[in-house]
């Protein structure tokens, strides 16, 4: 039933102000890279302040408003995900934990959009050569496990022959 829809936006928005909280504290409280890393498990797993300045492992589109149109893909996409929520608990028998997972991803990926909109005005964190700070913030990442570390085969496609 949709009456029951506030619970779970709820749920999205305790991750969005516990993932704001964190990167803020992140932001304010730890030097930028390995000197500044806090070790949870040893080596394998770390609080580590770095920036991301396009989505999911650095890649960028790699054009002068690549960043903005990432920011309003993002946009889109949460959008998307609240719509689909709603769907969700339209249905008969629905799953709670499916739609409070799809609650968690779009916490997530508000928490994103807020750091791609903001941050390169709130925190001057925007790229140089960026046409403009609005929609062109960087993602503060933090969380670091260290699966693997070392030189990629040459035949692997895109990443061959790197660290």
């Amino acid at each position: 039933m949709m009456k029951n829809a506030w619970k779970y936006f709820l749920l999205a928005f305790v991750v969005i102000l516990i993932d704001q909280a964190t990167k803020l504290w992140v932001h304010t409280n730890l030097e930028m890279g390995a000197s500044g890393a806090i070790q949870l498990l040893g080596n394998f797993f770390k609080i580590h302040y770095t920036l991301n300045p396009g989505m999911a492992f650095g890649i960028e589109f790699g054009f002068k408003y690549g960043k903005l149109l990432l920011t309003l893909g993002r946009i889109v996409a949460s959008v998307a995900i609240g719509h689909h929520i709603c769907q969700l608990l339209r249905m008969e028998g629905y799953s709670r934990l499916l739609v409070a997972g799809w609650a968690l991803i779009l916490g997530g990926a508000v928490g994103n959009v807020i750091d791609s909109t903001l941050y390169g005005v709130l925190l001057g964190n925007t790229p140089p050569n960026s046409p403009m700070d609005w929609c062109y913030g960087q993602v503060i990442d933090m969380l670091y496990v260290d699966f693997w570390s070392g030189k990629v085969a040459e035949w692997v496609p895109f990443i061959g022959n790197g660290y």
